[in-house]
């Protein structure tokens, strides 16, 4: 190792490399398809015939939803509801928001999980017979069992920091898209030999679906009233939407492009799987027969009643209930992750206590956070006895509150940030003086306000528990935060990146470092002061990521002969630094490698570096100690002393600050 050099730490991070939209859109779908399992038999039995018509609405209104996460995406590289809301309303309004939010992640798992072992269940009464085995199979226990065992399982996976891989996801929503398609053929073929007949429009809304609203006259299942109804007990199709706004920071750059081509691919592999596929259920399978064989199985009734052979009839949906079983799954992991990112989020804030952010000895995870989630989760399957109807209606509290206070800060927003640029913003606005008039927003907020409203009325169970659970939660924040005596390190940024996430390597060779490197550029982007970025991005800016590596350089001065090799020695500047680097490169959906080298000879560092990495470029920003001009001088006198006879390249080299550039050739 040369002798200035002390020692090279290599930071990695999932975020420091980034997805395409298909990826990206695969993992969304991995959580917001996993509703197609149950959504339409719980709107059955909620509301009656009608209900493919409903569902099919929501997923169209799914599209307008999906819509206001790339506005809010535009505005914040790190987004979802807390961002959103916090920035908008507040941090108080930002808690209560939170609140709810990590109710739907509490429920998202349980209900995937539950869903998940009732389709096991079906598929092995049709099984068992075969095999000779006479069990009696009780669905909701199996589910019970089923889901414990996959929380139990998740949690583990979590608390040792095992991530989801997006390549996973795609491979998972390739074979359900496969399983859909032939689903979807095989039904079209069954229409074709039994004859299409629409679905009966018919509200039948029993007691319990009506919630409160029975004992007030004026409020009658009928009309307006009654179509308000029964879209608020579809809305649990809506699962997975926040997943966006927290999957839009690792988008490859162009971000907002790629995110709006990942919401068309969501878009409609949802709008097919699940709302057309329910659609074809009900005009294939009775609605008595949906109500009493099929409702917590649907797609697997679809796949018994097609018109094929009996044996084609039990592989498929042996097949429906593979892709149910690894979609279903893979939302009880996404709900997990969610809820433990959320809480984090809140925690850097102040909100929750540090020590509930201690890391895993051995692992470096949140293990409490995670713990505690999944006991939670666990407590829920218990007490819902394998119900997934109960689940159901508990469920869809917290997807209309977080919708309701991501849609009115996005309105807020609007008047609050008027002159803030965005890529996108969401169609139907009037101009009026300075500000634009957000008709579209103000419109969708009135449609999800209304239905959280009858939500509130028409749903006891969940009015009850998610309205308990958010106050008891909000009460939680509120006093922890309180009492919070230490000074919180905020920064004026948009999120932080918490530094369990990021991953330390020790090297001790340059050369070691980039012998992986296979683009054909290298730019090397030398950076010290996290006010003085501005290279940095104007490399982000133009470089193209699929062939240039971008090697992002801080060198740590250390004087004599001792050194500190820890992370966690770090300044708080210097971590201020990465994580505005992050940041940066998360914005603009480039990857970057960055090193940290010990020395107590910079210049001779960069220049040592650009010559043994084989870099085309360095991006420099000016010294204020010394100024561009004499930078310059002194990298020309550094690399004289190490330039090989033998070397026919050259480097080049510029000093960016401000709106002025400096430029040199090293030869």
């Amino acid at each position: 190792m040369n002798k200035k050099i002390k020692n090279i730490l290599v930071l990695n991070t999932a975020v420091l490399s980034f997805i395409s939209f298909w990826r990206a859109g695969s993992i969304v779908l991995c959580d917001f398809a996993s509703s197609a399992y149950y959504a339409g038999g719980i709107a059955a039995k909620a509301y009656g015939p009608a209900f493919p018509y409903f569902i099919l609405a929501v997923m169209i209104l799914s599209g307008f939803l999906l819509m206001t996460y790339i506005e809010s995406s535009s505005i914040f590289t790190r987004g979802g509801v807390y961002m959103t809301v916090k920035t908008s309303m507040g941090k108080s309004m930002a808690k209560f928001s939170v609140s709810a939010l990590v109710f739907d992640y509490l429920l998202t798992a349980p209900i995937s999980a539950v869903s998940a072992g009732l389709y096991l269940a079906y598929l092995l009464e049709i099984i068992f017979p075969y095999l000779k085995i006479g069990w009696n199979i009780n669905p909701r226990g199996v589910a019970v069992i089923f889901s414990l065992i996959m929380i139990a399982y998740f949690w583990r996976e979590n608390i040792k920091g095992v991530k989801e891989s997006s390549e996973n996801n795609l491979r998972i929503i390739i074979f359900t898209g496969v399983v859909a398609l032939l689903l979807l053929v095989l039904s079209v073929y069954t229409v074709t030999k039994i004859g299409f007949k629409w679905p009966e429009f018919r509200l039948e809304f029993n007691k319990e679906s009506l919630g409160w609203t029975s004992y007030f006259s004026f409020l009658k299942p009928v009309g307006l009233i009654g179509i308000i109804m029964a879209m608020g007990h579809s809305i649990l199709a809506l699962s997975g939407l926040e997943t966006l706004a927290q999957v839009y920071r690792e988008i490859e750059d162009p971000k907002i492009k790629n995110l709006k081509k990942a919401v068309v691919f969501i878009f409609i592999s949802a709008l097919i799987f699940t709302g057309f596929l329910t659609f074809l259920s009900a005009v294939i399978i009775p609605y008595d027969k949906i109500i009493s064989s099929y409702s917590e199985n649907l797609l697997s009734g679809l796949a018994m009643e097609l018109s094929i052979p009996y044996a084609a009839r039990v592989v498929m949906k042996t097949l429906v209930v593979i892709s149910a079983l690894l979609i279903l799954v893979g939302a009880v992991n996404t709900a997990i992750v969610g809820a433990n990112g959320i809480l984090n989020r809140v925690a850097e804030d102040g909100i929750l206590p540090d020590s509930i952010r201690k890391l895993h000895p051995k692992y470096g995870t949140t293990y409490k956070i995670i713990t505690l989630i999944a006991v939670l989760q666990a407590i829920i399957v218990i007490l819902s006895g394998g119900d997934v109807f109960l689940l159901g209606e508990a469920y869809a509290f917290g997807v209309l509150m977080s919708l309701t206070f991501n849609l009115l800060s996005l309105i807020f927003l609007r008047f609050k940030k008027s002159m803030e640029p965005r890529e996108w913003i969401f169609p139907l606005n009037i101009k009026s003086g300075r500000y634009e008039i957000p008709v579209g927003l103000i419109i969708l907020f009135l449609i999800i306000f209304s239905l959280f409203l009858m939500n509130l009325l028409t749903k006891k169970i969940a009015t009850i528990s998610g309205i308990t659970f958010s106050v008891v939660l909000y009460i939680i924040f509120t006093y922890s935060e309180k009492k919070q005596s230490h000074e919180i390190d905020l920064h004026d940024i948009e999120g932080e990146v918490d530094d369990e996430k990021v991953n330390i390597a020790t090297e001790n060779d340059i050369l070691n470092i980039f012998k992986d490197f296979k683009k054909t550029e290298r730019i090397l982007v030398p950076v010290r002061n996290p006010n003085n970025l501005t290279h940095l991005k104007s490399v982000l800016e133009t470089a193209n990521d699929d062939n240039t590596d971008i090697i992002v350089l801080y060198i740590k001065v250390e004087k004599g002969y001792e050194y500190s090799s820890d992370y966690e020695n770090l300044t708080n500047d210097e971590k201020d630094l990465f994580r505005k680097v992050i940041l940066l490169a998360e914005k603009y959906g480039k990857t970057i490698h960055p090193l940290i080298i010990f020395s107590n000879d910079p210049i001779y560092i960069i220049v040592y570096t650009a010559f043994y990495g084989r870099v085309n470029k360095i991006v420099m920003g000016v010294s204020g100690r010394m100024g561009a001009e004499a930078q310059l001088e002194e990298l020309a006198i550094t690399w004289g002393m190490i330039k090989p006879k033998d070397f026919n390249g050259k480097i080049e080299i510029d000093i960016i600050w401000e709106s002025r550039t400096l430029s040199y050739t090293l030869t």
